[in-house]
């Protein structure tokens, strides 16, 4: 096969990468305003708290989203709450309890007592309106096929009033759904940590007060870390985004020089 320019590219655009890897270079990272408030708000509840967490995504957004959840369930875990895992979407529902078991695992919480995972439910909104009245009803059973009254945790809820906020994690606007129908109706605190393309979308929920908080992408997974004092996924994607950022520019500098050094031969 005949090398072109844009394999050269590709070649140096792998290599610089693996390279800062390998280096360990670390970018800068300043936490936002956005970022502390949700570490503040899940660091401010009282220990043992009880939370939903919403896995509302697709796999294709994993990259970006599993340095979001990992962050955010490494301190829930840390601060000692109690988590309710389940998803609005179908693919999102076996990556939230392999994230749980995982992350669970890591802080040596147990299952039933300190986290459950209930899994996918159909038809969202009403699932999130059926919640509000009772979660034991509307998850009779969790995501491995136990009865939901035998696990020790979903002994002590039976509604929002008993839920000190929803957590969602999502790629798209699944989000609003939680603002509106379930903060809407029953007064829920709703926060979330989104791929970065939707934070835009959800500033005027922020604005009004009716999201508590947001985290966005990669940057954000990186800061939230930092405020955590766990490394993650997050800082590396931020190494590796920011490394292919400034080749790129790299490129678009050397591209130009090449163009009007020939632009100029050709007028001599």
């Amino acid at each position: 096969m005949k090398l072109e320019s844009r394999h050269y590219c590709f070649a140096g655009l792998a290599l610089v990468v693996v390279v800062a890897m390998v280096l360990g270079f670390r970018p800068s990272v300043q936490p936002s305003p956005e970022t502390q408030r949700m570490y503040e708000y899940i660091d401010a509840l009282p220990e043992g708290s009880i939370l939903i967490v919403s896995f509302d995504h697709e796999a294709s957004s994993l990259p970006e989203i599993r340095p979001l959840a990992v962050a955010f369930l490494r301190h829930a875990f840390s601060r000692g709450h109690r988590l309710i895992g389940v998803a609005l979407l179908a693919e999102g529902t076996g990556i939230g309890y392999g994230l749980m078991n995982e992350i669970g695992a890591e802080y040596n919480r147990s299952y039933g007592s300190d986290y459950v995972y209930l899994g996918f439910k159909p038809q969202y909104i009403a699932a999130i309106l059926s919640m509000g009245e009772s979660i034991p009803a509307t998850f009779p059973e969790d995501y491995a096929g136990r009865l939901s009254d035998s696990l020790a945790l979903m002994r002590e809820v039976q509604n929002y009033d008993d839920i000190a906020g929803v957590i969602s994690i999502a790629d798209g606007s699944l989000t609003t759904h939680w603002m509106e129908y379930g903060r809407g109706n029953y007064g829920i605190t709703v926060a979330a940590f989104v791929a970065a393309a939707m934070v835009t979308t959800y500033d005027p929920y922020l604005a009004s007060g009716q999201m508590h908080a947001i985290v966005g992408g990669l940057r954000g997974a990186a800061e939230y870390e930092k405020l955590i004092g766990i490394g993650g996924s997050g800082a590396r994607g931020m190494l590796a985004q920011t490394v292919s950022h400034l080749y790129v520019i790299g490129l678009i500098i050397v591209g130009n020089v090449l163009y009007f050094r020939q632009r100029m031969k050709r007028r001599r």
